[in-house]
């Protein structure tokens, strides 16, 4: 019998080998997107880059942007982690915006961030980035659904699955255009702020900031 407190099922020692492989294609990738730029390399280049075969790489992933797109699945996974483990009772809101205050590291959104300023005047990469936050909204879909027991109604899950997945691209959005490139501790940390705080203005039914009352003389 497990010990309390350990997983039910730990990671054997070859999907923990795979999980390494998998790390390390898209780190190659991400390499090579660096230095070459959108559509520039090769799915032969990335397995060099990883220290893998062809055969290897295809076994991971279908193509180099599915391999880059692998980053942003990787990042959104952990929040819907994190949003899985946030109290059944809690509005929904409020877990979404725990799920990436639970993402303290600032580090932690620096591949998405890279890949975001990378990409963003890229249309080689839509299908598959896509693909990703497409994901995203099912499993936010699915969780919306555990949380209310279906009552909601399949209209109300998936329009509120696709609003926190719009104001996670206005957040990126965003931050790329007061921050472009700059990957520092600082402009990652606006980044989960900005986050946070489109999570909390969809919570919040978008109420607009009051303006700021206009100081006497």
């Amino acid at each position: 019998m497990p010990a309390a407190g350990a997983p039910a099922h730990p990671a054997s020692r070859r999907e923990l080998n795979k999980a390494a492989t998998r790390q390390n294609i898209t780190e190659a990738a991400l390499g090579l997107l660096r230095t070459n730029g959108p559509g520039n390399f090769t799915a032969e280049d990335i397995a060099e880059a990883a220290g893998i075969s062809r055969r290897t790489f295809f076994n991971y992933f279908n193509s180099t942007d599915a391999a880059l797109a692998a980053i942003t699945h990787g990042f959104l996974d952990n929040a819907i982690q994190q949003l899985r483990l946030r109290p059944a009772g809690e509005p929904i809101m409020e877990s979404a915006q725990a799920a990436l205050m639970a993402l303290a590291d600032p580090a932690a959104v620096a591949p998405l961030a890279e890949l975001f300023s990378l990409t963003s005047e890229s249309a080689l990469m839509s299908q598959s980035e896509l693909a990703a936050w497409d994901y995203c909204r099912e499993q936010i879909t699915g969780v919306v659904r555990e949380r209310t027991s279906g009552a909601a109604g399949d209209l109300y899950a998936h329009a509120l699955a696709g609003s926190v997945i719009a104001c996670g691209k206005a957040a990126l959005e965003t931050w790329f255009r007061q921050w472009g490139p700059d990957l520092s501790a600082e402009s990652l940390a606006a980044l989960r702020g900005q986050l946070i705080d489109a999570m909390a203005l969809l919570g919040s039914g978008f109420t607009a900031p009051q303006p700021s009352s206009p100081r006497s003389s």
